[in-house]
């Protein structure tokens, strides 16, 4: 059953449209794909999933009723972006980061504590790390740490951007490998991504072109597709 139907969006910024027309389910614990070159239109779509950018057309159903509401709405029901860039807050250290991200379910203390854990578990540094400063931690310790703080509201839907950006290959590898764990674990995720290589882990893949979804299947065959090859692989 799909989780997130997406039917004919459109959006943009001010007079600019940037979708037009996407398409695209996500069943309920996959974990899926998002791949498209810069100003495709990938960042636009995950916003305007998380209410920060308003459609301007289209259809959006969550649990398979229509998907409207306010971000932090969309949070409690269970929607989290974990944005580009990371946008930790460098002064704050980790530990007060990730309490940050179980804003929406501060007054459940139990459900906080046990999400902290669940953090740990899949993010081991980050406990090792508790005590510092996040504006000192590594790229990479950074993007764990913006992936983590999305898990602290119970997420049912993660949608992640760009995870891989800035990092390298070793780090990435790692980053992708605690996102397989996280959906392992039942949460539906959907990532935006330029690196191809984070198909082979996925159930489904899109490819995004112009603000529109040219390509569906799943990783394994979005991955072989000459197209796909061609444009993110140079074969």
């Amino acid at each position: 059953m799909a989780l997130l139907e997406v039917e004919n969006l459109r959006a943009g910024y001010g007079s600019v449209p940037v979708l037009h027309g996407v398409s695209l389910n996500v069943e309920e614990g996959s974990n899926a794909v998002l791949l498209g070159l810069n100003g495709a239109g990938k960042s636009t779509t995950l916003m305007t999933l998380a209410g920060l950018l308003p459609a301007t057309g289209g259809e959006i159903r969550y649990d398979g009723k229509p998907l409207t509401g306010s971000p932090g709405a969309r949070v409690r029901a269970g929607i989290v972006l974990v944005p580009e860039g990371r946008l930790v807050f460098p002064a704050l250290t980790v530990k007060q980061n990730l309490r940050l991200g179980a804003w929406t379910i501060r007054r459940d203390a139990r459900r906080v504590r046990r999400n902290l854990q669940e953090v740990y578990q899949i993010f081991p540094r980050l406990e090792e790390r508790a005590d510092q400063t996040a504006g000192t931690l590594s790229g990479g310790e950074q993007q764990m740490l913006a992936i983590g703080r999305g898990m602290m509201s119970s997420p049912r839907l993660l949608l992640i951007d760009e995870a891989s950006l800035g990092l390298s290959p070793k780090l990435t590898e790692q980053v992708f490998a605690a996102v397989k764990l996280i959906n392992q674990r039942g949460v539906t995720v959907l990532m935006v991504e330029q690196n191809a290589g984070v198909l082979a882990q996925a159930d489904t893949a899109f490819v995004m072109q112009q603000g529109r979804v040219t390509i569906t299947g799943s990783g394994s065959e979005t991955l072989a597709d000459d197209v796909v090859r061609a444009a993110y692989l140079g074969v």
